[in-house]
């Protein structure tokens, strides 16, 4: 009785996710042959918003996929997933080459604002809602996408990342390479962080992405200081400034760092926190705006 009892559950629950993460192959313009991943839940909301999600180096797409809850939470908001995945350099992305640090000229940046375009065109999607979240080398991509393409994405949350243009003129990017500069936390003016994301799209006065920075204190392999010359990056390029600390955001061990009202820039550090994705989908799915808080 308990065995077709289970049984019975399981082939529900089969069921009830239709739903899967599903490869796209043409997709459009995809200048460095990335590849291109879409989860659209069973229910989709009405004109939905698109999450881009960045795996990080040694990662694929149908790992990060089942790192976090993101898909769960697309199946109860409606929302849509892109999940690019590189099979380049180690699976790290191309966040130093100046194809991917400029607008509209190429490198993995292009191919993942294609994927976008196509979320968008073939699911009906709203482009006044896509965001980028993503991890180590994910999180490097996420900072540079928001840089490099404020008028696709309108808010982004780096996790373990570096500042956008950090690693600009490296051979690669990846914990392998020669020159660990960057990873190591690498020190620019406010002024001169922001000159860098300003000057990949020349003349552009359009909306700027929010941005959310997340870094473990303890993360030896891409140092705290890259968070924190990503907040000066970002808070330069937003017009806020450091404003105030509020101690255990989102848990306990946390550090929450606000910049003017909180709603264009925060960050987020976390004591004895290691080289981990750290994701809390509740507090990033509120960021974006697609749950409320």
């Amino acid at each position: 009785m308990f065995l077709q009892t289970f049984l019975g559950l399981a082939a529900t629950a089969a069921t009830c996710l239709g739903a899967s993460l599903q490869p796209v192959s043409d997709f459009g313009n995809n200048p460095t042959n990335i590849q291109m991943n879409i989860y659209v839940p069973d229910k989709l909301a009405a004109k939905p918003a698109v999450i881009v999600a960045l795996h990080g180096c040694g990662g694929t797409a149908q790992q990060w996929f089942s790192q976090t809850q993101l898909p769960s939470h697309a199946d109860a908001n409606g929302f849509i997933l892109v999940y690019p995945s590189t099979p380049h350099m180690s699976n790290c992305w191309d966040v130093q080459s100046a194809d991917s640090l400029t607008h509209g000229q190429g490198g993995d940046a292009a191919g993942i604002v294609s994927m976008v375009q196509y979320a968008l065109e073939r699911h009906g999607g709203d482009s006044e809602r896509v965001f980028v979240m993503g991890f180590s080398s994910g999180g490097m991509m996420t900072n540079l996408l928001a840089g490099s393409y404020p008028d696709v994405f309108a808010a982004g949350a780096a996790y373990s990342g570096v500042a956008f243009g950090c690693a600009a003129g490296s051979e690669a990017a990846t914990p392998a390479s020669s020159n660990q500069t960057c990873a190591q936390g690498l020190q620019k003016t406010a002024q001169e962080w922001g000159n860098l994301v300003r000057n990949a799209f020349p003349g552009y006065t359009g909306r700027r992405p929010r941005m959310q920075i997340t870094h473990g204190l303890a993360d030896g392999l891409v140092r705290p200081q890259c968070a924190t010359e990503a907040l000066k990056q970002w808070s330069n390029v937003l017009g806020v400034e450091f404003s105030r600390e509020v101690d255990g955001v989102p848990t306990g061990g946390w550090k929450q760092q606000i910049y003017g009202d909180g709603t264009k820039l925060q960050g987020f550090f976390g004591e004895g926190v290691g080289h981990a994705p750290s994701v809390n989908e509740q507090q990033l799915l509120q960021w974006f705006g697609l749950i409320s808080g």
